[in-house]
């Protein structure tokens, strides 16, 4: 089976160069435009390898790039940029970007680069978590428990996703937010108090109450002790 890359590039002319390129060496390339839709893909996806440009509308690489190695996510990162200066390449490297390369490059040089990246010894994301009877296919996008579909949402399953990430570890909602909108958590917004109600209602259609609140602190998935939130939905 053919690698699968990630391309985050905002810039059309480049995007289908590299997406047209890739693919005619027999790589599975899927595009992303903006920061938005690339911490979408990254969050939700499985991949090989992420082509990230740095300057995005929306969101920029960099902070895709650290909120994706947050997530425990060790899928090597190719950044593309046109910034050049030593400080920046070292600013890219050590927000967790595995290589550099700089804009305007030739595609024979980003070849090379994509292939050893591709050779490194594997660590990529597992197709599929699991815990306590919840599964979530990553590949599918899709999520069971108990052996039963659920019908989620985009939304849910991102936020499913990310819990069964860290099962037992209670999730700040600054955390959650960022993760799974890409957006910086006011206090005051109920949107994620909104979707954890409709992901454990859809949950504890095949079971019992998995998701549980920590007042003040934040979600855990846990099915070993008993819910913190005092009667919180």
């Amino acid at each position: 089976m053919s690698a699968r890359i990630l391309i985050v590039e905002d810039e059309p002319r480049i995007a289908d160069f590299l997406v047209r390129g890739l693919t005619e060496e027999g790589y599975q390339v899927e595009h992303a435009a903006d920061g938005r839709a690339g911490g979408i893909a990254l969050a939700s996806g499985v991949w090989d390898l992420v082509l990230l440009d740095w300057w995005l509308p929306v969101e920029d690489g960099i902070s895709l790039l650290r909120r994706f190695r947050q997530q425990n996510r060790t899928t090597p990162v190719l950044f593309l940029s046109a910034r050049d200066a030593i400080a920046q390449r070292v600013e890219g490297l050590d927000a967790g970007a595995d290589d550099y390369l700089t804009k305007p490059f030739a595609f024979e040089e980003l070849l090379a680069r994509v292939r050893a990246l591709l050779r490194r010894p594997s660590q990529a994301t597992p197709l599929e978590l699991e815990y306590a009877g919840v599964k979530v296919d990553l590949a599918a996008q899709k999520a069971y428990r108990e052996g039963q579909l659920l019908d989620l949402t985009g939304k849910e399953f991102q936020l499913l996703t990310l819990l069964l990430r860290h099962p037992g570890t209670i999730l700040s909602r600054t955390r959650i937010f960022d993760a799974v909108w890409g957006e910086q958590y006011d206090g005051l917004s109920n949107t994620l108090e909104v979707h954890v109600k409709e992901l454990r209602r859809k949950l504890e259609t095949q079971g019992p109450r998995i998701i549980h609140t920590h007042r003040g602190r934040g979600y855990a998935l846990d099915a070993q002790h008993a819910d913190h939130s005092a009667g919180e939905e």
